[in-house]
């Protein structure tokens, strides 16, 4: 029940970070030349085609308590660790499921009708109101599929937890942890019971899915 728990907690805060740092960078990617365009998106995919333990190898390196990051954040006060808590937990969890966050929204920025920015445009309004009042409103299924897909992503997440937060009862032993911990075990009653879990919660997201596709496809029709 704790690692249930744990896993939640982890999912809806990497999810509301994931909300806040996508959609700026979404809009980013939208405004850019072409050329710069697929240099930012393959960065920002990269999660998608790395292996989680070569992910979070690198974060481990880069967080550790010696690293410049850890060393810069001490000298303002900072005095926590980045690594093997929920903190290190949140910052691998946010950096593997970007893709998922950011690519809806993208997808989303650029089929906003172009005509209405530029009638906005016309009549004054900034770069700010244009991408409040126009853009947010017409792009709120990409960013609901968007955090379905963070939530969903970050709740199944397994190598990047690991080595990032380690096995630690409590602290950051999460559901997939748990899993394999019972496994090793061979405590095949209990896996399986988490394992069932996880199942019905991925088969449920999946509908949830497909319905707001169903829904964009009948609204482009109609």
């Amino acid at each position: 029940m704790n690692s249930i728990l744990l896993t939640l907690k982890v999912a809806f805060v990497t999810t509301i970070f994931l909300v806040l740092i996508s959609m700026p960078l979404a809009y980013l990617v939208v405004r850019v030349k072409k050329r710069y365009r697929i240099f930012i998106e393959a960065i920002l995919s990269l999660p998608l085609v790395l292996p989680p333990t070569v992910l979070g190898f690198y974060l481990l390196i880069i967080l550790n308590p010696n690293g410049w990051l850890s060393t810069s954040l001490r000298t303002l006060g900072f005095s926590g660790n980045l690594t093997f808590n929920f903190t290190g937990l949140v910052i691998g969890s946010v950096i593997y499921s970007l893709p998922f966050c950011v690519q809806p929204l993208i997808n989303s920025f650029d089929s906003v009708p172009k005509i209405y920015l530029e009638s906005a445009r016309l009549m004054g309004a900034k770069r700010w109101d244009r991408f409040i009042n126009i853009i947010l409103p017409l792009s709120k299924k990409g960013l609901l599929l968007g955090s379905i897909l963070s939530f969903a992503h970050t709740i199944g997440e397994f190598g990047v937890v690991m080595m990032i937060g380690g096995n630690i009862p409590g602290v950051t032993r999460v559901v997939s942890i748990d899993i394999f911990n019972h496994v090793e075990a061979l405590e095949f009653s209990k896996a399986h019971q988490l394992s069932l879990v996880m199942l019905l919660f991925s088969f449920f997201t999946l509908i949830v899915i497909y319905f707001l596709n169903t829904l964009s496809e009948r609204d482009l029709n109609d």
